[in-house]
């Protein structure tokens, strides 16, 4: 393995890893570019068991010997000092390693509903924090997919990948496209859409009753607004996690976590409550 010394932060080599706390920037160019940033050996060996293919490596001193040694040959491995990557990137990458990945292309949500009985659908999640940590909760609490609006934050954005510690990786995905209008490809193969909300007319959450043969879509809103009228009408139940001590509802991330432990595959019973629109 050779490792190539970057002394100056402005060297185009390291162009992928540039202003990495620049959100705008790098909402347009990673997916224009077919690339995404994996922080820390970890999260970059996650990914690389799930299939992404290095562009390179990028790593401070301490973090050399971490580099895989199974690494492709023509992927270059990048060293430079702290003060240095913290120009390139723009922070003090603590972890010190840093990997520029190859996106793969999206597959459609019909590919990822074909074998799947427990999914979550997000409305408009835009921050990325809250995106990761549904992701991890997904992949550890029995869901066997997440959809996305086409308004969602993007899964591989770097906080998204770090938050989720790579499970984003784990677990497959998709857009649904047109909004709510695809919805239908759910209900059509056999989907019962769960919308959670806050309403006190919504079913508790553990009155719902899933069985493990029953296809379940568990639809999250965005922070703040939850979700919008048109996705609770295309709904075949609204629940509710109910709340105590005045309190109106959860953080969507939390809330997630939730609904996936009390509906992801092998916790639910059967479906049989179902509430008025």
């Amino acid at each position: 393995m050779d490792v190539i010394e970057i002394d100056d932060p402005a060297d185009e080599r390291v162009r992928d890893y540039v202003g990495l706390t620049d959100v705008a920037l790098r909402r347009r160019r990673e997916p224009a570019e077919g690339l995404f940033i994996a922080e820390g050996e970890m999260v970059i060996e996650r990914a690389r068991r799930a299939g992404y293919r290095p562009r390179s490596l990028l790593v401070g001193p301490a973090k050399v010997a971490t580099v895989p040694t199974d690494l492709e040959p023509d992927v270059p491995v990048y060293l430079a000092g702290p003060d240095v990557l913290a120009t390139i990137t723009g922070f003090q990458v603590h972890r010190g390693a840093l990997a520029s990945m190859c996106r793969r292309p999206p597959a459609p949500a019909a590919d990822v509903l074909a074998t799947a009985r427990r999914v979550l659908v997000c409305e408009d999640i835009v921050s990325h924090t809250n995106l990761g940590a549904i992701f991890r909760s997904a992949a550890g609490l029995g869901m066997d997919a997440v959809l996305l609006s086409p308004s969602c934050a993007d899964p591989l954005y770097r906080r998204a990948v770090r938050v989720s510690m790579g499970e984003v990786f784990a677990v497959p995905y998709a857009r649904l496209d047109p909004w709510p209008a695809a919805l239908s490809l759910l209900v059509d193969v056999g989907f019962t859409l769960v919308a959670l909300t806050p309403s006190a007319t919504a079913v508790p959450l553990d009155g719902l009753e899933a069985g493990p043969g029953d296809r379940l879509a568990v639809l999250l809103g965005s922070e703040g607004p939850g979700l919008t009228r048109d996705a609770l009408e295309a709904a075949t139940v609204r629940v509710r996690i109910p709340m105590a001590h005045g309190v109106d509802s959860l953080n969507v991330a939390a809330t997630a976590a939730i609904a996936c432990y009390v509906l992801g595959a092998g916790n639910a019973r059967s479906l049989d409550a179902r509430t008025p629109r």
